[in-house]
């Protein structure tokens, strides 16, 4: 047995999987606001009453924004800021009383999605979290590659590729930096780009259904971003080369943003042709929590 939880910005997900990957149960609470002593006893709470209710323990995996430094095994590049510098890993095992895996979310996104989902038999997987925040997980022969420094399939926070003049110099980033991809195609960015047209506040599902209803600004926004979409998965696509980009978060729910995706991506790709196929994870938005879960090897 096998526990998974996906640490958001706005919500904590537990899930419980057997060894065949099969749920067992799930559940979701609001992630506690900047409130890292509430966040750890929020989790560690949730896995033990989950373990009570499967009546044995199991392994534990966490799926979070940012990654543990391999200098100080400290967590870095959070969009949860409150995370940023705190040993999370062992804060986590100490609350609990057993070890803990931690891994990016969208490295969980992605080795989720490689083990039985949309990427499975891909011997390449790239996947990517549209969303709060904009991440990037790779795998490759199964296993997760993170890199020497950790930050593999950090797409997010390269800046804009093929940017235009009214796209320069860009948005400021949580991460310090102007331009990055993450301001763009954020959720965030998504209602940047609504607001520049219609000086209209919408989230993204709204602007969606505006969309859908011959809005212009909306129609004009969500093209603008499928472009910008096109160019980013482009720029990996010519460096990492995969046989499948899954993407996963709340913006990879808009089905309008894969009708023409391919061709718009070959437009900037360095090659005569493009296979690589972009699809939506077939898992949804359980895709990082049941990723989690697999970080731990079935026992034998």
């Amino acid at each position: 047995m096998r526990i998974g939880v996906d640490l958001g910005g706005t919500k904590i997900e537990i899930i419980a999987l057997d060894d065949d990957g099969a749920t067992v149960l799930r559940r979701r609470v609001q992630t506690p606001v900047a409130d890292y002593a509430g966040t750890l006893r929020t989790i560690a709470e949730l896995v033990q009453s989950v373990q009570l209710q499967i009546g044995t323990s199991a392994t534990v995996g966490i799926a979070t924004p940012g990654a543990l430094s391999p200098q100080n095994g400290l967590l870095r590049n959070s969009n949860s800021i409150v995370l940023n510098g705190k040993p999370l890993d062992q804060d986590i095992t100490n609350a609990l009383g057993q070890p803990v895996r931690l891994e990016n979310d969208a490295n969980c996104l992605a080795i989720s999605e490689a083990a039985d989902g949309a990427g499975a038999g891909c011997r390449v997987v790239f996947g990517a979290i549209l969303g709060t925040g904009v991440g990037g997980g790779i795998v490759v022969d199964g296993k997760i590659l993170t890199g020497l420094n950790r930050i593999g399939g950090e797409w997010g926070h390269n800046p804009l590729p093929w940017a235009t003049e009214s796209e320069h110099p860009g948005y400021e980033c949580y991460c310090g930096k102007c331009g990055c991809i993450e301001t763009f195609l954020s959720g965030a960015g998504l209602t940047r780009e609504y607001f520049s047209r219609s000086q209209k506040d919408l989230p993204a599902e709204q602007i969606v259904a505006a969309e859908l209803a011959g809005d212009p600004h909306a129609v004009g926004a969500l093209a603008t971003y499928k472009h910008r979409l096109a160019r980013s998965l482009a720029a990996v696509i010519n460096i990492l080369d995969p046989d499948v980009v899954v993407l996963g978060g709340g913006i990879s729910n808009i089905g309008m943003l894969y009708v023409g995706l391919p061709e718009l991506i070959a437009e900037h790709a360095f090659s005569d042709g493009i296979r690589t196929r972009v699809v939506r994870a077939d898992h949804g938005d359980s895709s990082g929590v049941r990723g989690a879960a697999w970080l731990w090897p079935i026992k034998t």
